[in-house]
């Protein structure tokens, strides 16, 4: 899976179908245009499309020299829509390693942006601009309800080509480990919204909406078999989930999902000989390595494991992680996710393996603080 940032080649795709941009001759203050527009159907595309293009701003990040490699473009783009007055959700990934921000609103004035707040478990960031008033809000649809098949209106700027719309439908809720990312963003995201409607370089952070014009996903991917083939199939992150990070950041400044509190090692990194020595057949699992004091794993008693001074692991190794709340994981990746769709305050059933034998630890987690 390639992100949908700006026009590098590390971005996730390029090209397809321009099904709607800007204002047109179809306008009479509502969409009224039996005339030239044959279906019902071709008609509630372009009113949610008129609708919402006012909301929807591309995101301009001028990247830290430090970012940068010989021959790179100083300057990676995204996009963004305002859900309050003054504040845009956009991609994390759109807004990382900048030096200064801004963002085009639909009508092509620039203003400045700065960095509000930002979700690297879930590849979100939210943007404030001073010195204007959002032309328009979008808001929040219920994600959860989508049915495969159901129409998906995308918008953004994709090879930086502001007010790019493209329509396809929603296709299927699909696992993150079938989606695999380049990059360590998005951990905390179990599932993503794949969808037929184009998302391309440059879409991502831009608005997925429904039929209603609600937006029901955020842009963030496309998926290709490699990294030299354009992705065609859109990857999106669910609506719910994003809505639910963007109001914990407001109100506490940090996401709320859940976690251990405690760092992992996937199993099938270890030596096979140490997986013996701990009574292991197999590869799957994640391995706990730190327990930091204060921690929901260390009020829960999780055991981390003992290093001597170079790191090296020592018999007998830390707990296990082999099942969370009956579900079987491969990795530390899988632990995380779990965790995550979980809230403060909720319970976690951990299925353990420690020394040599199988044991249910119950965690309770806890509110996450600002750093």
């Amino acid at each position: 899976m390639t992100r949908a940032r700006g026009p590098q080649p590390r971005v996730w795709g390029a090209a397809l179908l321009v099904i709607a941009a800007g204002t047109g001759a179809y306008l009479t203050g509502r969409v009224s245009a039996q005339r030239a527009l044959v279906t019902s159907d071709e008609i509630n595309t372009v009113e949610v499309t008129q609708a919402a293009l006012p909301a929807v701003v591309r995101v301009d990040n001028r990247l830290n020299k430090s970012a940068l490699q010989p021959g790179d473009d100083p300057l990676e783009t995204g996009s963004g829509f305002f859900y309050k007055k003054d504040l845009i959700v956009t991609n994390f990934h759109v807004i990382q390693d900048y030096e200064s921000l801004s963002v085009i609103l639909y009508n092509g004035r620039r203003v400045p942006a700065k960095v509000e707040a930002v979700d690297p478990g879930i590849d979100i960031a939210i943007l404030r601009v001073s010195g204007v008033t959002a032309p328009k809000t979008l808001a929040f649809g219920s994600s959860a309800r989508l049915i495969p098949g159901q129409k998906l209106i995308a918008i953004g700027a994709p090879l930086r080509i502001q007010n790019f719309v493209s329509s396809g439908i929603f296709s299927v809720a699909a696992s993150a480990r079938d989606i695999p990312r380049n990059d360590s963003l998005g951990q905390e995201i179990g599932q993503y919204f794949v969808t037929t409607a184009s998302i391309q370089q440059g879409n991502s952070g831009g608005p997925v909406l429904d039929s209603r014009g609600a937006v029901v996903a955020v842009s963030d991917a496309n998926a290709a078999p490699n990294n030299f083939v354009p992705g065609v199939i859109g990857v999106a992150i669910p609506g719910d989930l994003v809505k639910q990070s963007v109001e914990d950041l407001e109100k506490v400044g940090t996401p709320q999902r859940g976690t251990l509190g405690v760092t992992l090692q996937d199993l099938d990194s270890l030596d096979p000989a140490l997986r013996s020595l701990a009574g292991l057949s197999s590869s799957e699992g994640a391995l706990v390595w730190d327990v930091p004091a204060g921690s929901a794993g260390a009020r829960a008693g999780l055991r981390g494991s003992l290093r001597n001074s170079k790191d090296q692991l020592l018999a007998p190794l830390g707990d296990i992680v082999v099942a969370v709340d009956g579900a079987r994981v491969q990795s530390s990746y899988d632990v995380t996710r779990l965790v995550a769709a979980k809230r403060p305050g909720q319970t976690v059933t951990l299925r353990l393996w420690r020394n040599k034998k199988s044991v249910d630890v119950k965690v309770t987690l806890l509110k996450r603080t600002l750093r």
